[in-house]
């Protein structure tokens, strides 16, 4: 029986990516030397189609890193020399919390509740801070906060520097980069690619803060140190021996989605949720999690179920696999993934199963 994964990330492949990953073996693509011209065609090729993807402009650079877990880290060692400030409502977004503490930063978090937003409008960012993290779209509860959220605090504080984690909400995500410094993501969620790549995008301010930091004897990492990674990409490299295969694939993945049309995918994206959500809003049983229509991630839809494995089951049992809910909520929930290379067709599959339940 044929799978189709509707989970949370690792998720389903693209149907394309199998085909490239067979061709890219065939010409010798994980045996290149990333100091090789090849590789750099590679590595500059990947970044433009990145690029135009998601409306980047050429005025912030792209790094690969191994994860967005990664990127969590380099964001805080190279943007905060000791106070930074965390929205956290969900386990990942206390992730990017949790691993500033770690890294012996001053870090302050507002948390919201489980499957809740956040007043953007009453929060006082405090004036010794240089960074605010903000995760756009929570993969543990199905929170998507609103973009213009994080506008406001930016320019109520403009000489602060703004990062997003949108790891379950790329390339869906529409940001306006003239209100933020910074975004990550990994592949193995939206860009329907093997795990193992994460992708760092920054500006001349977080370039900057990173050199400044440096001068100033802190530690910002070593090789993956923003100045380290500016430094090879430059030239069309990385510091050390990356992901090769990874960052090929990246790059002929938005070939294809750009050929599809941006608009077109985001669209597509917000009709299958429609679909998800109304099945949901009228079921017997089981309810989505995320109350606020408002709230709802279009990618990571989180609904409440009193026998979450059971679900998980029977769908399994249909070729339809879920995610279960996470931690906590691993067994009051199932959680359904909603990205770009999931069709209607299949969505439709899988409603229909839960029809029977």
């Amino acid at each position: 029986m044929k799978k189709i994964f509707f989970t949370p990330g690792p998720t389903q492949l693209y149907d394309f990516v199998p085909e490239m990953i067979e061709d890219a073996i065939r010409k010798n693509i994980p045996s290149l030397s990333h100091r090789g011209k090849e590789f750099e065609e590679i590595f500059r090729h990947t970044t433009s189609s990145i690029k135009h993807l998601l409306g980047i402009p050429d005025n912030f650079h792209i790094f690969f890193l191994s994860s967005g877990t990664e990127a969590m880290e380099r964001v805080i060692e190279n943007c905060a020399e000791k106070c930074s400030f965390h929205f956290v409502n969900g386990a990942f977004s206390e992730r990017f919390y949790q691993t500033a503490l770690e890294l012996r930063k001053s870090a302050v978090k507002i948390e919201a509740k489980a499957g809740k937003g956040f007043d953007f409008l009453s929060v006082k960012i405090p004036d010794e801070t240089e960074l605010i993290c903000f995760t756009h779209n929570e993969t543990s509860t199905g929170v998507a906060i609103n973009m213009d959220g994080v506008y406001r605090i930016k320019r109520k504080n403009p000489e602060k520097i703004i990062a997003v984690d949108i790891v379950s909400s790329a390339p869906y995500v529409n940001i306006d980069y003239s209100l933020i410094d910074c975004a990550f993501f990994s592949v193995q969620k939206g860009f329907g690619m093997p795990a193992g790549l994460g992708v760092i995008i920054v500006n001349g301010r977080c370039i900057d803060k990173s050199r400044c930091l440096m001068e100033k004897g802190c530690n910002i990492g070593s090789y993956h140190s923003f100045v380290s990674l500016l430094k090879h990409a430059e030239k069309n490299q990385t510091p050390e021996t990356p992901n090769v295969l990874g960052i090929y694939l990246l790059g002929k993945v938005c070939d294809e989605l750009n050929k599809i049309g941006i608009e077109k995918t985001r669209k597509e994206t917000e009709k299958k949720a429609e679909m998800v959500y109304d099945f949901f809003d009228n079921h017997p049983k089981y309810k989505p999690f995320v109350e606020d229509e408002h709230l709802r991630s279009k990618t990571v839809i989180a609904i409440s179920t009193a026998n979450s494995s059971e679900v998980i089951k029977t769908l399994s049992k249909q070729g339809f696999i879920v995610g279960s809910g996470y931690k906590d909520f691993k067994e009051k929930q199932i959680r359904i993934a909603n990205f770009p290379m999931h069709k209607i067709e299949d969505v439709n599959g899988l409603l229909k199963v839960l029809g029977t339940i």
